[in-house]
């Protein structure tokens, strides 16, 4: 499956949660990261969670 990798995004988010080693936490920005609203894990779509999640999971590098 293919997601909407935007800066910001949902799977953007679930990617840089796991390379910095924040946890686990759905949420996206509807805009650019820091710069607009962001949306938390109860306002989202099961689709925007699974997008996170993916994120979250193909993330194989990390910030030491």
């Amino acid at each position: 499956m293919s997601y909407d990798t935007r800066h910001g995004g949902p799977y953007d988010r679930g990617s840089a949660d796991r390379y910095y080693g924040r946890p686990y936490t759905p949420h996206y920005y509807v805009g650019g990261t820091g710069l607009s609203e962001r949306i938390e894990k109860e306002d989202m779509t099961d689709e925007q969670i699974a997008a996170y999640t993916a994120g979250w999971d193909e993330e194989t590098d990390r910030k030491y």
